[in-house]
């Protein structure tokens, strides 16, 4: 088995010299470091997660908190969170919970606390006083992405801004009659993702004077998107336009449009959010929040933090933009 002395040999330098060439940390001249490389690379000598582990004090892990594995954003974010940690050496360890108090407990008390981790982000988790005291009790730097905790350094988009520019296009466009897929009356009581869309949809209409527009609670699926959207258009005053506030149940709701003979957009229009690659080829007009984006800013946070720098406490606000393509028209006269 090649060991560092059979590296140091072949770069003719010193095994100490090796150790801070491969981890990037010391000082070590470029033409040095690549001989090393060079030399390291020739003889497939891989350095050793434990000693480096012991030798730097760091377990070279990330930990990341999902509530869905399932979803397209939560799978588009952790491609983007692995992106940014990767080139740097860092592995993720993936957890995943659910509404289960007692599960999360697990998870939050025991699971992770197990597992050594140099730090931990979250995706669009809500949790409670409790559940992010035993988070800030690992010691770890901790980077939330939206789920809006003044506790933790929290990157977020302007959830409720999403809606209401969404729901604006809509309105531009000239409809009136505009129904919403999304959170029920109970989760729109909170500030969750859900919860500011759905609100961002009622305060846009009601500066324009709109009153009592429908709302069709959706689990944010395709499937639930084209269920919800099947009881808007059986309403018996249909509506013109339809705010889905995911991408997926946007895609639902063409579907459902699809299955009753209307043609999206000169029957009904349908806009979304997310940026789902999906979205392209059913012509969806989305407001895109830039999910792999989210991932990468979210690596690059913790990686800053344990390269020294102050927790930035509070929100970070995300960029999204308006994308229009071709789900979305004026409403037929």
């Amino acid at each position: 088995m090649v060991g560092i002395d059979d590296v140091a040999r072949a770069a003719g330098v010193s095994t100490a010299t090796v150790s801070r060439a491969l981890s990037g940390r010391g000082p070590v001249s470029a033409a040095t470091r690549e001989r090393v490389m060079v030399a390291a690379e020739s003889l497939g000598y891989v350095v050793s997660a434990a000693a480096s582990s012991l030798a730097s004090g760091r377990a070279r892990a990330v930990g990341v908190v999902v509530p869905f594995l399932d979803r397209w954003f939560f799978s588009t974010v952790l491609a983007g969170i692995s992106d940014g940690l990767v080139r740097h050496g860092y592995d993720i360890t993936l957890y995943s919970v659910g509404v289960d108090r007692d599960e999360r407990r697990r998870v939050f008390d025991d699971h992770v606390r197990r597992r050594r981790i140099d730090a931990l982000i979250t995706i669009a988790l809500e949790s409670d006083a409790e559940e992010s005291a035993s988070l800030r009790r690992l010691g770890v730097p901790i980077v939330a992405i939206a789920g809006p905790n003044p506790l933790l350094t929290t990157l977020t988009v302007d959830d409720l801004a999403v809606g209401r520019l969404a729901t604006a296009h809509l309105l531009a466009l000239g409809h009136r009659r505009v129904a919403h897929i999304g959170a029920d009356a109970a989760t729109a009581a909170g500030s969750t993702v859900p919860a500011l869309r759905r609100r961002g949809f009622e305060e846009a209409l009601a500066e324009e004077g709109v009153a009592d527009a429908p709302v069709y609670p959706a689990d944010f699926t395709i499937e639930g998107g084209s269920a919800a959207a099947a009881r808007a258009l059986d309403a018996e005053q249909r509506p013109t336009a339809l705010f889905a506030a995911s991408d997926e149940m946007a895609i639902g709701a063409i579907l459902a449009a699809r299955e009753k003979g209307l043609r999206v957009p000169d029957d009904v229009s349908i806009i979304g959010v997310d940026g789902h690659e999906l979205g392209r080829w059913f012509g969806l007009t989305t407001v895109d929040q830039f999910a792999r984006g989210q991932g990468e800013r979210a690596a690059a946070a913790v990686l800053a933090e344990l390269d020294g720098a102050e927790p930035a406490r509070g929100l970070g606000t995300l960029p999204f933009e308006l994308v229009e393509r071709g789900s979305t028209a004026p409403p037929a006269a």
